[in-house]
């Protein structure tokens, strides 16, 4: 089951206490004090794993405590420290907090983060002697852990992101580009959750594609299903817009377009500023219907006067679509320098949070 949202509780170890203990052996009068500190307790850490694709675990394990410490003992026995609880995560997985505050954002494979941190060990009785206070009788407990309610949510990590409304043939050109095998059927809403695909362009050069499910007016206000699944082409360098041109007949291809359009403004996050391709889908069907071919070329010259990029295939037969492939590629090749800037600059943005956060 797919799953991109979770709630947990994490909590980091309690520190063990400190000893109040005095040395008591036959023969050795004034012993004096000899009570060791107790352990630190352990932290919950987030660590991002690239072969984990959901956060579907998490729906059985939603509080997350870390270890905590030992007590400390006579003889200056130390407690030991409690061990590290690490949670895999998926890559792409952002840590937020409970005011939805973006805290830090697991985008690389192995990345790790703190979300809990373990309390401190007490202070045995042994660290208080002084020569003034030779048998010191105070021993410190030690610090809770750090507890939070966290969540997570998954954002697929893309190059390209396919958006439209239902039924405007996303799935069949995922499953016609790629190995991706999402269930195609001729009615809305087929498509209930993002899909990844791995395009190849060329022998050493291929991309990763996300199918989300599609749009209809109202979706920023949660019509349809809503824009719960546009976080997944936030990462995305390139949005292809697909529009279904065989609908002429009951519908404008072109308002279509709009509609979608609209959504990616309500939506924010800045999906309505990414550089996207229009392309027109189904025009095999478009020599049957003269009011389709009528919509197309209405399609075109409304890409054309909003200088948007405009394609026109068939997913169903390939026509059009090697070509698009292509496109695609290219384009992605003059967006990947702008992406990697702004990638690095995001990275120090989130360096210079955990600073001021520790």
């Amino acid at each position: 089951m797919f799953a991109d949202h979770a709630r947990i509780f994490v909590q980091g170890g309690r520190g063990g206490d400190g000893c109040l203990s005095f040395r008591r052996e036959k023969f050795v009068p004034r012993g004096g004090p000899d009570g060791g500190d107790g352990g630190d307790g352990g932290s919950v850490v987030l660590e991002s794993d690239a072969s984990i694709a959901t956060l579907y675990s998490f729906r059985f394990r939603q509080h997350l405590r870390a270890q905590r410490g030992q007590h400390g003992r006579g003889k200056n026995q130390h407690g030991r420290g409690g061990e590290d609880l690490v949670v895999k995560v998926p890559a792409g997985t952002g840590i937020l907090d409970e005011k939805g505050t973006l805290m830090t954002d697991l985008a690389e494979d192995g990345q790790r983060w703190i979300a809990a941190r373990g309390g401190r060990g007490g202070k045995g009785n042994t660290r208080f002697a002084t020569a003034t206070n030779q048998t010191p009788r105070r021993a410190d407990p030690g610090e809770p852990g750090e507890e939070r309610t966290l969540v997570l949510e998954l954002r697929l990590l893309a190059d390209v992101g396919l958006v439209g409304m239902p039924n405007s043939g996303k799935s069949s050109l995922i499953s016609r580009i790629s190995s991706a095998r999402p269930k195609i059927a001729d009615y809305p809403f087929t498509t209930l959750t993002p899909h990844l695909g791995v395009v190849s362009a060329g022998r050493f050069e291929s991309f990763i594609v996300a199918d989300i499910p599609g749009l209809i007016e109202g979706a920023h206000r949660g019509a349809g299903l809503g824009t719960r699944f546009l976080r997944h082409v936030e990462r995305t360098s390139l949005l292809i817009h697909l529009v279904d041109v065989s609908t002429a007949e009951s519908g404008d291809p072109v308002a279509d377009m709009r509609t979608v359009e609209r959504e990616l403004t309500a939506a924010g996050d800045g999906l309505d500023l990414k550089p996207r391709i229009v392309v027109a889908n189904k025009i095999d069907l478009v020599g049957g219907i003269p009011e389709a071919a009528a919509a197309l070329k209405r399609l075109r010259s409304a890409c054309r006067r909003a200088r948007r990029p405009f394609a026109a295939i068939s997913a169903a037969t390939g026509e059009g679509v090697d070509a698009l492939v292509t496109r695609i590629a290219r384009e992605l090749r003059r967006l990947r320098p702008l992406r990697e800037q702004r990638e690095s600059r995001h990275g120090t943005e989130d360096d210079r949070r955990r600073a001021e956060g520790s």
